[in-house]
């Protein structure tokens, strides 16, 4: 068990209210007589969760877009956001962060309600914080939990294009420091799309309403598709059969990295890709694949759920063993 899951342990002993979900889910669902409200709240940290030379811009977009992932995947239509700021010594870069996020805000629809902002000491990486508030469907939240045998897996978009812009990043930043030249150089050049993925990620908002009441449970994919999986197999009491066959790859992706086992492992673990994934009965297909076509954004099933427990990954229709890395964890 990871440090991160120990602790997260630890905290379930008193985060007893229902609207916690028992800490297994990607929010909290707060009841209200008016309509539930859906609250989350994620963090970045410089080195940890962003490259030290990532614009500003894109650090603020990424900031408000994961945490309205999270909202995506309860289906839930955004309120508004606080923010938590830890300022350094570069007042530019606080300049160009504020102006990022309110031009993040405005493109994805979300007003910013307040926060707060504290001075970090010198030297220290950055630590930035949202909370994202946001209003249940009529229909309720749905949890990582619902997941039941006979359900079909699915997942939105296509899966490892940010791992992949990541790889690029740190390429193209590690020749920079050896003083090599960076333009025209392998992939970094030729794969704005890739790297695209890694610095703006798309919050599934209009899909995940549209999906909130065909889906059995759901979740966003910010750790890696086979960790995600895995974790609402926990939660469903249930197990989940992945084929890794069927894991939906993007050109960009394939004609960098192929389309192989060794590929698709990789864009199974990357993590970053803040898709959907969720599992629904067999005669919810028809309804899914409408709110997809409604959203644009294209849907592929990607396994079941069966008695039992634990993640399964199949390729070629045989059993595959489990990798030792399922995605990101915090050590």
């Amino acid at each position: 068990m990871s440090r991160e899951s120990a602790f997260i342990d630890r905290l379930r002993g008193f985060a007893t209210h229902p609207a916690a979900r028992g800490l297994a889910d990607d929010a909290a669902v707060l009841p209200r007589p008016g309509g539930d409200i859906v609250l989350t709240h994620d963090m970045l940290v410089e080195g940890v969760h962003y490259l030290p030379d990532d614009t500003p811009v894109d650090v603020a977009w990424k900031l408000l877009a994961v945490n309205l992932s999270d909202l995506a995947a309860k289906g839930a239509a955004p309120l508004g956001v606080l923010l938590g700021y830890a300022m350094t010594d570069d007042a530019d870069w606080d300049a160009a962060f504020a102006a990022g996020l309110g031009a993040a805000a405005a493109a994805l629809g979300v007003p910013i309600l307040g926060g707060d902002t504290v001075r970090l000491p010198s030297g220290a990486p950055r630590t930035l914080g949202l909370t994202a508030l946001g209003a249940a469907p009529a229909t309720g939240a749905p949890s990582r939990s619902g997941a039941r045998a006979g359900d079909s897996l699915w997942v939105s978009g296509s899966i490892g294009d940010s791992a992949l812009g990541l790889t690029m990043r740190q390429a193209a930043t590690d020749r920079a420091a050896a003083g090599q030249a960076v333009a025209g150089q392998g992939a970094t050049a030729r794969d704005p799309a890739l790297l695209l993925r890694y610095a703006r990620p798309t919050p599934r908002l209009t899909l995940g309403q549209g999906l909130a009441a065909a889906v059995s449970a759901m979740a966003d994919v910010s750790d890696g598709l086979l960790i995600d999986a895995g974790r609402m197999a926990l939660a469903s009491g249930c197990a989940i059969h992945v084929d890794l066959d069927a894991v939906p790859l993007s050109a960009a992706f394939v004609a960098v990295r192929g389309a192989d086992g060794d590929a698709r492992l990789f864009a199974a673990t990357g993590g970053d890709d803040y898709e959907l994934l969720f599992a629904a009965r067999e005669d919810a297909a028809d309804t899914i694949l409408s709110a997809a076509w409604a959203a644009g954004v294209p849907v592929t099933p990607v396994g079941r759920c069966t008695t039992g427990a634990g993640l399964h990954l199949t390729a070629g229709g045989l059993p595959l063993p489990l990798p030792d890395r399922l995605g990101w964890l915090h050590d």
